[in-house]
């Protein structure tokens, strides 16, 4: 319960500390039509892997494409391992971070694929302090819609979104509970946590 209540803790700090530099920024240069315009070709991009009939294996790839092109991957990997990235040796950082973009690619596009006869729609965007939030509905064959959410920021020099939110769950705060729960089944090796995380999701 204690270890529960301390990764609890370290999710709010951390997740003020991805966005302060973003907030810190004196330079507004991403504007609102860019944002949505990121989106809409993300969410085209999606529509037409999930309309493709492909196969699973290949559907993943190219969600594993999608999410390399449109999502600020460094930055969600560095956040999910959290201050376990600290004492990670640049050799580590790269591997967790390819494997990280796989099992991200795997785990939402189980999600993605569920909306196979759908579609998804961008249909509102605002600005929130330094970044923008794109809401989409995800409108599915037989099935109530989903909505979803894209936190979308330029501050790593790109458009591209940092965050996710799927029927309001925080893919920052929940993938970086997974990956401590990854970590902690292997006493903290990141090594042996970072071969799991290439078969998982």
């Amino acid at each position: 319960m204690q270890s529960k209540l301390s990764r609890r803790e370290a999710l709010a700090g951390g997740c003020a500390l991805i966005l302060a530099p973003a907030a810190a920024s004196p330079l507004w240069a991403m504007s609102k039509a860019e944002a949505t315009d990121l989106v809409d070709k993300l969410v085209a991009d999606i529509n037409k892997v999930v309309a493709s009939g492909k196969s699973d294996a290949k559907m993943f790839a190219d969600f594993e494409r999608i999410f390399g092109t449109y999502a600020d991957v460094k930055t969600i990997a560095r956040y999910g391992l959290g201050v376990d990235g600290r004492r990670a040796s640049k050799s580590q950082m790269r591997a967790f971070t390819k494997g990280f973009q796989g099992y991200i690619a795997r785990k939402y596009g189980k999600q993605f694929k569920d909306f196979v006869g759908g579609e998804i729609k961008v249909k509102s965007t605002r600005k929130v302090k330094s970044f923008f939030e794109v809401k989409a509905t995800a409108h599915l064959k037989g099935k109530a819609p989903v909505e979803i959410a894209f936190l979308v920021s330029d501050k790593s020099g790109k458009d591209l979104f940092f965050n996710l939110f799927v029927e309001g769950v925080n893919m920052l705060l929940a993938e970086r509970t997974e990956i401590g729960a990854m970590l902690d089944r292997r006493r903290g090796n990141l090594d042996k946590m970072i071969a799991d995380l290439l078969k998982a999701g």
